[in-house]
């Protein structure tokens, strides 16, 4: 990224940046490394869908008789304005996906027919520190 447009609230609105296509994952080029990379799917022109990130049911091993004082409260977090690329869906007829970035996910059509709902099966972890 070259440089970060952002609106009069300090959110960022656009991203100018330059495309190295000698870089690009899998091309063998080693004369350098990137920083990073950018991946990111085209609103205009994605699918709306909803995903769901699951995460530990409980946070320690229960033991008692109460298992609820052990449920991870924040073990589902719902997304419901994701954005998938149209090409997934028409070549990946089974459902399952990787999210880059963020996971293997699999089509949940039991919940939902005519809405598109992705449950994240594994998660990835990230080397990157905040």
């Amino acid at each position: 990224c070259n440089e970060v447009i952002k609106n009069e609230s300090g959110e960022i609105v656009e991203l100018r940046c330059s495309y190295d296509p000698e870089t690009k994952s899998g091309s063998g080029f080693t004369g350098r490394k990137v920083k990073g990379t950018i991946h990111w799917v085209s609103a205009k022109y994605g699918v709306p869908c909803e995903v769901r990130l699951f995460e530990n049911l409980f946070n320690d091993a229960p033991s008692g008789d109460n298992l609820f004082e052990y449920i991870n409260k924040n073990s589902l977090e719902v997304k419901k304005n994701a954005i998938i690329e149209p090409a997934a869906l028409r070549l990946n007829e089974e459902g399952r996906f990787q999210f880059i970035r963020h996971g293997y996910f699999i089509r949940d059509t039991r919940l939902s027919e005519e809405k598109l709902v992705f449950n994240r099966t594994v998660s990835l972890k990230s080397s990157y520190k905040k």
